[in-house]
This record gives C-alpha cells, structure tokens and sequence, in this order.
C-alpha cells in the first residue's frame, strides 16, 4: 500500500511538468509556422513587384528596359550606356590597350626627307696637319632617294696659313709659301642615317633629329695639294617645321701634302655648323 502511494504521488507531481513542455511545444510550432508564412507573402510580394518593374519598362521604351533590367538584375551596372553589353566595353578597352602598346617604329615620321631636294650653308673651323687653323665656308647639295639614304654635293672655300713657314720667311726672307692664298675643297658623299628619334623642348613642342655617316672623296686644290682626297665623317641633324633643318658636320680628310720639300699623307678636319632648306616646303 505504500509504495502505491508513492508511485501516485511521483504521478500527481511529473502531471503539471509534462503539461508545461506540451504547451511550450504548441508555442513553439506555431511560432515558426507564423515564420514561414511572413517569408512567403515577402517573396510573394517581391515577385508581384520585379514582374510590375518590368512590365512597365517593356511599355516605357530601351530607357525604361535598362532600369528593369538593374531591378531584375542587380548585377547590371547602372552607370553603363542603354545596349552596351559587357563585350563591348570589353572589346573598347582591348582595342585601346592594343593601340598603346603599338611598335612606334611604325608610326609616321614627324620629318619627311624621302624623294626631296636639301641646300645647305654651313661654316665652320678647317685644321689641316702641315698649315694652321683656319676658316671653312662652303655649301651643299643633297638629294634623299630614302629616309635612310642622300647623295650629297659640297664645295668649302678657306685660306691657307702657316705659323711655321712665317717664321723660315721671317729669319731667312725665303718664301716657301705664300700665305692667305685660297683652298678650294670639291667633295661627294653617300649619307647613310644610322638612327632618328625625337627631342622634346621646354616648351612643349617635338622635333626630330637624324644621326648619319658620310663616304666619300673629291679634289682639294690648293699650293700644298692637288690630289684626290678622301673622305668620311659624321653629323648631325635637327629638323624644324617641315622644311627647315640645323646641321652638324665633322669630316676627316685624307690627302697627300707637300710643304717645304716634304710630301706627307695628311688628315685635315673639318667641322661646321649650318642651316639647311628642303625642297618642296611642303613634303
């Protein structure tokens, strides 16, 4: 009899308990049933919203298609122009890319010499091994077949001066050689540009420059010499415009010399400074 009372007493005792989860747990489903429903009238709504968007877009024109289409789609950038795809933004900047990495070795030249006809004036400083320093005057003719090549046609005029033969003149009043007597220097060269490029000035503008070799010989007619000479050297050139040009030259000439009974191979230098001109003015 005890232990049946007991029993009905642990029964009596765990009833409420057990009536508390029961109602916990009806809460609880009902909670998320309420849960599920909220989401599904949002997604309801969203739908009945994008479908109204684009239904309107459809009847409001491509302006309007463009605005559905960043409510439809969010990934779609609103800042990119009505019917421009991706691809083609794509291909624009491929083909900007393509152009910057461009070989400049192709572009146009800023200067064109190709089939043109060049006068040039220059002066400059003529150092000759058995007589002293002096002037060079002259000018030129030359006619670019190329870019790269030229036929150039020069004559340079100076005066012959010795220090040394002015001395034997002076303690012997032997003349061995008449001073300030005239040297005419008659000359051909093939020009050969070995490179071109570009200078950019302080104040902004571009000119371009050519760097080039001469072959070539002539005649030098002077008191001391009445040869053939041979002939070669660099120069330089920066063009202005599309007609104008400064020029640099320095040349090694090699002939044969005879001053007081002494015959010997020279090299006299020249270097000059000159201006020139091509025609026609417009290339």
């Amino acid at each position: 009899m005890r232990n049946q009372c007991v029993r009905d007493q642990c029964v009596t005792q765990h009833k409420p308990r057990r009536a508390r989860l029961a109602l916990l747990t009806l809460v609880t489903a009902s909670c998320l049933l309420s849960w599920r429903a909220g989401t599904a009238s949002a997604q309801a709504a969203a739908t009945d919203q994008s479908a109204g968007v684009a239904t309107g877009a459809n009847a409001s024109g491509s302006g309007a298609d463009a605005n559905a289409d960043v409510a439809v789609n969010p990934d779609v950038d609103p800042d990119v122009e009505p019917g421009v795809t991706a691809s083609c933004i794509d291909e624009s900047i491929r083909d900007e890319l393509n152009a910057r990495r461009r070989y400049r070795g192709v572009q146009k030249r800023l200067f064109q010499k190709a089939g043109r006809h060049e006068l040039s004036a220059f002066g400059g400083v003529y150092a000759a091994d058995l007589l002293s320093s002096s002037y060079l005057v002259g000018g030129a003719y030359t006619y670019h077949f190329t870019e790269d090549l030229g036929l150039e046609a020069s004559f340079g005029y100076s005066r012959a001066d010795s220090s040394l033969v002015r001395i034997v003149q002076t303690d012997t009043s032997f003349t061995a050689l008449r001073l300030h007597t005239p040297v005419y220097i008659y000359e051909g060269h093939l020009l050969w540009s070995l490179a071109y490029g570009k200078l950019r000035w302080f104040s902004g503008s571009v000119s371009r420059f050519d760097l080039f070799t001469a072959f070539g010989g002539g005649v030098t007619d002077s008191q001391t010499a009445q040869g053939l000479t041979g002939s070669f050297g660099l120069g330089f050139k920066v063009f202005f415009g599309d007609w104008f040009a400064l020029r640099l030259d320095v040349r090694d000439q090699i002939l044969q010399q005879e001053l007081l009974g002494h015959t010997e191979i020279v090299n006299n230098l020249a270097a000059t400074l000159g201006v020139s001109a091509f025609l026609p003015f417009e290339p």
